[in-house]
């Protein structure tokens, strides 16, 4: 990370480092310093459900810094597994609900920035390196087009990198992973069938995450006459497939693969993605061998008369440890110094 989001040096204005960056997701909140332009220091990660708010969160990370003697952030960026429309906020997939600008207030920062958690790490995409990439689909990107972002973990992130005629690229902070999903094989289909019986509207959502993966084992597992006691938490479904080769769970990734291999193919046509495609998430990048090994990509160009178009795209899993964080520096770097260029 070492490409600059403000200019060098950053002298003409006042210091403003270390700068708080904070990746907000429905089970862990990730926090880290910015010391210099995209200096990034340790992650510290924090679950979610063991405080109260984000307010209490932010709390016990800068007392640690204020115990350790560290200089505190007065500016920080936050992204947030859920839409930003306003001060209000409440998680998608989790119960704290906070005012952005009570927040600020409440901890002492000058500058609170709130942005969808896959708005950053669309913003981030610029700033990924070969060694944070794992390329499951072959193809030429091309630099000057639209990249599409879609991401399963908690819930299911969908955003895009998009050119400007300014020649500054646009992070969309949008609601993509609650779209409409479409089955195609039998077991996609007691599993869409299954989460309709119970939910009413199915969305990419619903099956495309860690819940999707409970809820398609538990649909496949009652209609086999075999429902467990207790439906499978999303780990137990992928120990089971990939390690004790478990044939309901191997279906169920089979499930899962295929959906969004359709899914991204989707979001790919919608952007016009010639850039490519990333694939992000907190499941993905475990079982990367096996979606290579999937359905995935046939699912991806199984688009009638858009097979050639798709065919051409590049696909890649996003492997890197925090990769949302060079993204949130980026939108901190452009609401404290707006009009400034930016790299990548």
């Amino acid at each position: 990370m070492t490409a600059s989001a403000v200019p060098v040096g950053d002298t003409t204005y006042p210091r403003t480092y270390p700068r708080l960056l904070a990746d907000v997701g429905g089970t862990n909140v990730r926090f880290a310093l910015e010391t210099a332009p995209m200096q990034i220091g340790a992650v510290t990660a924090l679950k979610v459900a063991d405080h109260p708010s984000l307010e209490a969160a932010m709390r016990h990370y800068l007392d640690g810094l204020r115990a350790a003697g560290a200089t505190l952030p007065r500016h920080a960026a936050i992204g947030l597994a859920n839409p930003v429309t306003g001060d209000q906020v409440r998680l998608t997939n989790h119960d704290w609900a906070f005012s952005i600008e009570a927040t600020r207030r409440a901890v002492g920062l000058e500058r609170l920035v709130a942005i969808n958690d896959f708005t950053s790490l669309a913003l981030a995409l610029p700033y990924l390196g070969a060694s944070d990439l794992v390329q499951v689909r072959p193809g030429q990107a091309v630099a000057t087009a639209p990249r599409a972002l879609v991401g399963p973990g908690t819930g299911l992130g969908v955003s895009g990198l998009v050119p400007s005629a300014a020649g500054v690229a646009v992070a969309l902070a949008g609601e993509g992973g609650h779209i409409e999903l479409m089955p195609v094989t039998d077991d996609e289909w007691i599993a869409w069938q299954a989460a309709h019986r119970t939910l009413g509207r199915v969305s990419a959502e619903r099956l495309l995450s860690g819940m999707g993966l409970s809820h398609i084992h538990a649909a496949l597992s009652a209609e086999t006459g075999t429902p467990p006691d207790v439906p499978l938490t999303p780990e137990q479904v992928t120990t089971g497939a990939f390690e004790r080769h478990d044939p309901l769970c191997e279906r169920t990734m089979a499930v899962f693969f295929g959906l969004l291999g359709s899914v991204a193919a989707d979001v790919a046509l919608v952007l016009g993605a010639l850039g490519g495609v990333y694939l992000g998430g907190g499941i993905l990048p475990r079982f990367v061998p096996a979606l290579q090994a999937s359905t995935f990509n046939a699912r991806f160009v199984a688009k009638g008369r858009m097979q050639g178009y798709l065919d051409k795209l590049p696909v890649y899993v996003i492997t890197a440890s925090y990769p949302a964080l060079p993204g949130l520096a980026r939108a901190l770097a452009d609401a404290l110094h707006p009009g400034q260029p930016q790299i990548g």
